[in-house]
């Protein structure tokens, strides 16, 4: 039987390669599991924020099949290897998306204009599991904290908007960033997630419901006061 909750794992940062995040992808490779029920789940990689880099699928096959056998797949879309209807086959037998991280105003845009934003949208809305890590994780909140290629000032980070499916501002990376993130959000009185690498939150039908560590840590702040959760 599918689950219809809509789960949601927002992975602050760390290495997949590296198996930093790998207590974290165990509980997304659960959540899998129980989703595909009775048949072996199936993990779609999406890479579009990192340019739909290929090693970065080979790392996410090596944990996510190796680990915890589940079919890797991917979606391949910046430089036309897949055509629409293909594309949209791999949404339609997914268990579990894993959004990667790279340029989130990127992966926002390109995903508009090749209609990949609604398969996203219409697969977590059906109650397939969606695990992002970084790009990935921050897209789903109402603010994000983000660097882009777009931006000509070095790299700089910024807060944009993001789809708004989760209240609040994401910062990834946090153990990173808090310097220039506490300057960014002096004057901010919204809700702020800081999320660390190796560190995640899960959401159950955009409440939070969760949190799950390799290593790393996450705080809450809401009208001023700052939980570590």
């Amino acid at each position: 039987m599918i689950e219809t909750e809509r789960k949601l794992i927002a992975i602050g940062g760390g290495s997949l390669a590296e198996k930093a995040t790998l207590d974290i992808d165990r509980r997304v490779a659960e959540l899998a599991k129980k989703h595909a029920g009775d048949k072996r789940a199936v993990g779609v990689f999406i890479g579009t924020a990192s340019h739909d880099s290929m090693p970065y699928f080979n790392t996410f096959r090596k944990t996510y099949t190796g680990e915890f056998d589940i079919k890797a797949d991917c979606v391949l879309s910046v430089y036309g290897e897949m055509n629409d209807e293909k594309i949209r086959s791999k949404f339609q037998k997914a268990d579990m998306l894993y959004i990667g991280g790279g340029d989130t105003l990127f992966m926002l845009d390109y995903w508009k204009k090749k209609g990949i934003y609604d398969l996203v949208l219409d697969a977590y809305e059906r109650g397939v599991v969606v695990c992002g890590l970084s790009a990935g994780a921050i897209c789903w909140f109402e603010k994000m904290y983000t660097d882009s290629d777009s931006f000509k000032d070095g790299g700089k980070y910024h807060i944009c908007d993001g789809i708004g499916k989760i209240g609040g501002l994401f910062c990834p990376h946090y153990d990173d960033r808090k310097e220039d993130f506490g300057e960014a959000t002096e004057n901010y009185s919204g809700l702020i997630w800081q999320v660390e690498n190796n560190a995640a939150l899960e959401f159950t039908d955009e409440k939070f419901s969760g949190f799950l560590s390799s290593g790393g840590s996450a705080y809450k702040v809401e009208n001023g006061v700052r939980q570590k959760l």
